[in-house]
């Protein structure tokens, strides 16, 4: 097969920091491609010098046999080359036939030709199977979904030859991302070649049929998905052999610690009502919106409630402040990281440190000596893979980043913790972690709530399992008694089915 896209040697240093040091690929016309590795492996580099935004250093590039080194975003969607970011790129206060044709607005005599505009937009809708979004509707107020097909038709207004999509389920529900696939189908048989990047292997065996790993910024492998299993993906990831993706060590479940009774929110949750054991992992699941954020949320003391109580112990918490809930040891990881759970612009070990600074402050000062010991104690427990515990946050990997959030509540010592998509968007390597530390913080007699949309890890982690459906809990069984099948049917349907294992 002819090379539609051919990179030889590709590298890329920032500073003292070689981010690529020699990555090579070729992705086919029509081809699906899978680009696999962990946070930091040097795959947003690479998408970035694809896609325009950076230049590399040394290597070639080619597009269809002709030379490509595009100087800027505009440059390359020129040549053919379009990239869906994983976070959307929309401009959210105007129309979608705004979004779609922007940059490229058709005009007439200087003005924009608003009827010609909308035809573009339809077509290009249409031929995406997404014809009845309303193209004067405001994209910023429609559902992520639907912003993210927009976003789609806009890549594919220029009819690129290669499109790039990164992370493009990470907010979409199963049918949205099924639909996705659908689209993407027939995006390929049209001859469009997909380079594809996820962190959900399923997902890239679904799309692609070959697949390329990234690790320390070099290409280490490459072939055919059909070719080679998960666990032999995973240990070419993380350059190691990855025992137990979902540890398990000895738990004794011990007395009630947590029990939020009836718990009424504004909208969801809506008469909500569990206890949580000491030791115990229970996992909430459900679609989007069907309430497992709210009620975590609503817990924690950071949604209002109509009604209901929340208690920590033999204590009612109810009408505490979230700063007294994490005082009296109830901790809270947000599912967004970036914009509720971390100070980006701050030092790992503030971020660390900064809800128990009791242990560096000294006369009233903050103590550097003691915050470099302690961060030095607690970055290598966590994996934590960064030049200094000084280096900010936001110059982390997705991994690491969550890592410093989640180590945040384990130096906190929160007794019982809430825990909103612990592993979204994060790769496999960094989730194994995860895993670890929510099976040790079990072990040691805490108590911890997990909400996923990620059907095999919440089997694979927890002792029970609850399902949201439209803000009720309509169905907790020990994990045993659960199947994907089972879950998922509870979840769409509202019921607790009542089927384990053994039915099937």
């Amino acid at each position: 097969m002819p090379s539609r896209l051919q990179l030889d040697g590709i590298r890329k240093s920032f500073g003292a920091t070689q981010a690529l040091r020699g990555v090579s690929l070729s992705l086919g016309p029509g081809e699906a491609h899978a680009l696999i590795g962990e946070n930091g492996a040097g795959k947003s580099t690479l998408l970035k010098i694809l896609s325009g935004v950076h230049q590399a250093d040394e290597g070639s590039i080619t597009l269809d046999g002709v030379e490509y080194h595009p100087v800027d975003p505009i440059a390359a969607q020129r040549s053919g080359v379009a990239m869906i970011h994983q976070e959307l790129n929309l401009a959210p206060h105007l129309s979608v036939a705004e979004n779609i044709t922007l940059g490229e607005e058709p005009t007439r005599w200087g003005w924009v030709d608003r009827s010609r505009q909308r035809r573009v937009a339809t077509e290009a809708l249409q031929h995406l199977g997404a014809g009845d979004i309303p193209l004067d509707a405001i994209a910023g107020e429609l559902p992520i979904a639907q912003q993210q097909l927009v976003e789609i038709a806009r890549a594919l207004r220029s009819k690129p030859r290669v499109l790039i999509l990164d992370e493009p389920t990470s907010s979409l529900t199963r049918a949205d991302t099924e639909h996705l696939f659908v689209v993407l189908d027939r995006l390929r048989e049209e001859g469009v070649s997909l380079l594809y990047v996820s962190h959900f292997l399923e997902e890239s065996r679904r799309v692609c049929s070959r697949f390329t790993v990234l690790r320390d910024g070099a290409s280490v492998a490459t072939g055919d998905l059909a070719e080679v299993s998960n666990p032999e993906l995973i240990r070419v990831m993380v350059g190691r052999e990855v025992h137990d993706l979902y540890p398990r060590s000895p738990r004794s479940m011990g007395q009630s610690v947590f029990r939020v009774q009836a718990l009424q929110g504004i909208d969801k949750p809506r008469e909500v009502t569990f206890s949580l054991r000491r030791g115990e992992v229970l996992g909430l699941f459900g679609l989007v919106g069907a309430g497992r954020t709210e009620t975590l949320r609503a817990a924690f003391g950071l949604d209002a409630l109509r009604s209901g109580t929340v208690r920590l112990g033999d204590l009612d918490i109810s009408a505490h402040t979230p700063r007294e809930r994490w005082e009296g040891g109830l901790g809270f990881l947000s599912e967004n990281r970036k914009e509720d759970g971390l100070l980006l612009a701050r030092s790992i070990a503030e971020n660390l440190f900064i809800t128990r600074p009791g242990d560096l402050v000294r006369w009233g000062f903050w103590h550097p000596p003691s915050e470099h010991r302690e961060a030095r104690e607690w970055m290598v427990p966590l994996d934590i893979r960064a030049h200094s515990h000084a280096q900010s946050v936001h110059e982390l990997s997705g991994g690491n980043q969550q890592k410093v959030a989640f180590g945040r509540l384990m130096y906190h010592d929160s007794q019982v913790l809430l825990l909103d998509e612990p592993t979204r968007g994060i790769d496999v390597g960094s989730k194994v972690h995860i895993y670890r530390q929510i099976d040790a913080a079990a072990s040691q007699g805490k108590a911890v709530v997990m909400a996923s949309s990620y059907l095999p890890e919440l089997l694979g982690v927890c002792d029970t399992i609850g399902v949201f459906h439209r803000g009720h809990l309509v169905a907790l069984r020990p994990t045993a008694d659960w199947t994907e099948a089972t879950l998922l049917a509870a979840a769409v349907e509202g019921g607790d089915p009542g089927v384990g294992p053994e039915s099937e």
